[in-house]
C-alpha cells in the first residue's frame, strides 16, 4: 500500500556522525523513498551534532552540522533524536533532556543503558515516548524487539550467547589456526575488529553491558552492569583451546542471564567450555549468536553480525521507523519504571567445571588431589593425565557443583605441596 500522497515529516536530530551515525545517514538516503512509500513517513535529518563542523560529512549538508548537541535536540523541527555519540558522561544528560522534552530517543549506547537504563526507561515512560535500543546489544541481530514484544508473555528462564564479535574472532583464530592470544588479538586489531585499547572487549565488559540490558528486558526487572559477574579471555591460552578440543569442547566467551524458580536473577560473562555438538560451538569469526530458553518456546536462536557500522545502522534505522510510526499515532512502547532485580551472587552458581593443574608425578599424589575434591563435595566426572618430565598435568571435569565449593577446592589444592600450579578453571555448559 502506498502512502506517498500525504506523508508525515519526522525531523531527526542526530548526535554523532562517526561509524554508526555515518552509516545511518547513508542507509537513510538509500532507503528514504521506499520507507516513505511503505510507511507514509518522510524521515528528514534536521541537525547533526559533531565535534568539528569544518570536517565534511558525506551525505550531510554543511548547514545541518552543529557543534552544540543541544541544538540537535532543541531545534523546533527535530521530532526524534538518534544518539550515536557513545560514552556516558554528557551523553546521559542529553538523552535525558530529549526524553524530558517529549522526543523519542533511538540509541545503540550499551554502556549508557547498562549503567543508567532504569533512569532512562523511567524518563521515557514519564515523557510518553519511546526509548529504542535494538542496536545496543547485538548490532545487526534483531533481539531486543522479540524480547520486549514477541516474548513478553513468555516465561523466559535463560538467555545465553556470544555477545562480542571481537573476542569470538580471537578465540576462533586460536581454535582454527593455533594462534596464541597475543597474535590473535593483533590480527583482530589489524582488521579493525579490536580497538587499540581492547580492554572493554577482551575483559568482558562490553558483553557484560549487553548482558545487563538483556536481563532487564527478558525478566522485567532492572539489572545494571555492576550486577554482572565479569571475566574476560586474557588468560585463555592455545594450550587450553587444544585441551578443550581433545575433550570435545570449544571455548567461547558467553553472556548468560538466568531466572530461577525463586525469581532471583543471575547474570554473568565468562569463558566457558561449550560442547562441540552445541550450536554455539560452531559460531565463528566476528559473528554473534544468542539462545533464548522459555517454557513455551523451548529454545530460540538468533544469529548474525554482531558488530560493524552498517549492521548496527540497519537496526538503528528500524528503531527510527518504529519510533516515528508511534510518534505519528501518539503512542509509545515503554518498559519502565522497573523494580530492581534480586541478584543471585556467583558463589551460588551450580555448574560443571574444567580444572587443569600441574602436580608432581609421584605415587599417591592423584589420590591426595581426589581426596580434596571429595572433601569439598565436588565429584569428578572425568580426568586426563599428561606427563611433563617429573611433573604431570592433570585435567579434571567435574559433575555439577556450586561455585563456592569449587573455589574452596582450588584454594585447598593450592595448599598441597604436590600441586605446583593451578592452571585454568572454566565453567562447562551442558549440551
Amino acid at each position: 500500500m502506498s502512502h506517498d500522497l500525504n506523508p508525515t515529516t519526522i525531523g531527526i536530530g542526530l548526535l554523532g556522525c562517526g561509524t554508526v551515525g555515518g552509516s545511518l545517514v547513508e542507509l537513510l538516503d538509500a532507503r528514504h523513498d521506499e520507507i516513505q512509500r511503505r510507511t507514509g513517513i518522510d524521515l528528514r535529518i534536521v541537525r547533526v551534532a559533531v565535534r568539528d563542523t569544518s570536517t565534511p560529512r558525506p551525505g550531510v549538508a554543511s548547514e545541518l552540522l552543529v557543534d552544540d548537541p543541544r541544538a540537535a535536540i532543541d531545534h523546533v523541527d527535530v521530532d526524534l533524536v538518534v544518539e550515536t555519540m557513545g560514552g556516558i558522561d554528557g551523553t546521559l544528560e542529553l538523552v535525558d533532556a530529549a526524553l524530558g522534552a517529549g522526543k523519542p530517543v533511538v540509541t545503540a549506547n550499551k554502556a549508557l543503558l547498562a549503567a543508567h537504563g532504569p533512569r532512562l526507561h523511567e524518563a521515557a515512560a514519564r515523557g510518553g515516548v519511546d526509548l529504542a535500543l535494538e542496536a545496543s546489544v547485538a548490532a545487526g541481530i534483531p533481539l531486543i524487539r522479540p524480547l520486549r514484544e514477541s516474548l513478553v508473555g513468555e516465561d523466559i528462564s535463560r538467555v545465553m550467547g556470544i555477545l562480542n564479535g571481537t573476542t569470538n574472532y580471537i578465540l576462533s583464530q586460536m581454535t582454527e589456526h593455533g594462534a596464541g592470544y597475543a597474535d590473535a588479538l593483533a590480527d583482530a586489531q589489524a582488521l579493525g575488529y579490536a580497538e587499540a585499547d581492547p580492554t572493554a572487549d577482551v575483559g568482558g565488559h562490553d558483553a557484560a553491558a549487553k548482558a545487563a540490558i538483556i536481563a532487564t528486558l527478558a525478566f522485567g526487572a532492572s539489572v545494571t552492569s555492576s550486577d554482572v559477574h565479569t571475566e574476560g579471555i586474557t588468560t585463555i591460552t592455545s594450550e587450553d583451546i587444544a585441551l578443550a578440543g581433545r575433550l570435545g569442547y570449544a571455548i567461547k566467551l558467553l553472556g548468560i542471564v538466568e531466572r530461577g524458580a525463586d525469581g532471583r536473577v543471575a547474570a554473568r560473562v565468562h569463558p566457558a567450555m561449550v560442547p562441540e555438538t552445541h550450536p554455539l560451538a560452531t559460531v565463528r569469526d566476528s559473528f554473534n549468536a544468542v539462545f533464548v530458553e522459555g517454557a513455551g518456546v523451548d529454545q530460540l536462536m538468533f544469529y548474525g553480525r554482531g558488530a560493524g557500522g552498517h549492521p548496527t545502522a540497519a537496526m538503528v534505522l528500524g528503531d527510527v521507523i518504529d519510533a516515528a510510526i508511534n510518534l505519528r499515532s501518539g503512542t509509545a512502547r515503554s518498559v519502565g519504571p522497573l523494580p530492581p532485580a534480586d541478584i543471585r551472587p556467583i558463589d551460588e552458581l551450580s555448574s560443571a567445571y574444567y580444572v587443569s593443574l600441574d602436580a608432581r608425578d609421584e605415587p599417591g599424589v592423584l589420590a591426595a588431589i581426589a581426596q580434596v575434591f571429595g572433601e569439598r563435595g565436588v565429584s569428578i566426572r572425568s580426568m586426563e593425565q599428561e606427563g611433563l618430565g617429573d611433573q604431570a598435568r592433570l585435567v579434571f571435569i567435574t559433575h555439577q557443583a556450586t561455585e563456592s565449593d569449587l573455589q574452596a577446592t582450588l584454594e585447598d589444592l593450592r595448599g598441597l605441596d604436590a600441586v605446583k600450579n593451578i592452571g585454568q578453571m572454566l565453567r562447562v555448559i551442558e549440551a
